[in-house]
């Protein structure tokens, strides 16, 4: 599995390998990037192309923005609350091997309001399920203001996570990437779980 994630990492012209808990703490989770056989997965779902925009909540050193921008086209949002890690994202930003290359912004995830034009979002389990509830509401408050169809993602997604996006009436479930195959144990929470917010116009009460 190294020699895979050093053979992309060397491949984009980027350095994104590794785990740093430097500054996690209980609301904060440690940054360990998505394995890139995952994102191949993904990349290949059929989710992602030119004219997508893709928001990745604890984007770290902004690996998947890298990868998926490289390989499918779509433009990119990372944020990140650790500016520390933050600043490697933008060291990387100036070598990556890529036509497309991913914007970051150094903010917390909940005070972040969503752009208009974002129709993708990625989590993998970057906080914790009191900053996700606040992440939820932004999205879906960007939902309303201009309806459009949004589909996010989960990788290995928590049950907090699973628990509170069963609590969104406007979110539905929509299909499930299964990613245990890749891996020893068939561990039953190696997938990429796909919600998606409805693209029609919302009647908001009076």
């Amino acid at each position: 599995m190294t020699d895979v994630e050093n053979k992309w990492d060397l491949a984009l012209g980027i350095r994104t390998a590794g785990r740093d808990e430097t500054n996690a703490d209980q609301y904060h989770h440690p940054y360990e990037p998505t394995p890139y056989c995952v994102l191949e997965r993904l990349a290949d779902s059929g989710f992602f192309g030119e004219g997508d925009v893709v928001l990745d909540y604890g984007c770290g050193k902004g690996r998947v923005g890298f990868f998926l921008s490289a390989q499918t086209s779509v433009k990119s949002v990372g944020i990140e609350y650790d500016e520390r890690i933050f600043e490697s994202a933008l060291e990387n930003r100036k070598t990556v091997v890529s036509r497309v290359k991913p914007d970051f912004v150094l903010t917390r995830a909940e005070a972040y309001e969503v752009p208009a034009e974002v129709n993708r979002c990625y989590f993998f389990n970057p906080f914790s399920v009191e900053i996700f509830h606040k992440v939820m509401a932004r999205i879906v408050e960007s939902w309303y203001e201009n309806p459009r169809e949004i589909f996010l993602f989960f990788y290995y997604p928590a049950d907090e996570y699973i628990s509170c996006l069963m609590t969104v009436e406007e979110l539905d479930f929509y299909d499930e990437i299964e990613c245990a195959d890749l891996f020893a144990g068939k561990d039953p929470r190696e997938r990429i779980m796909i919600f998606q917010l409805p693209g029609y116009e919302v009647e908001v009460e009076p």
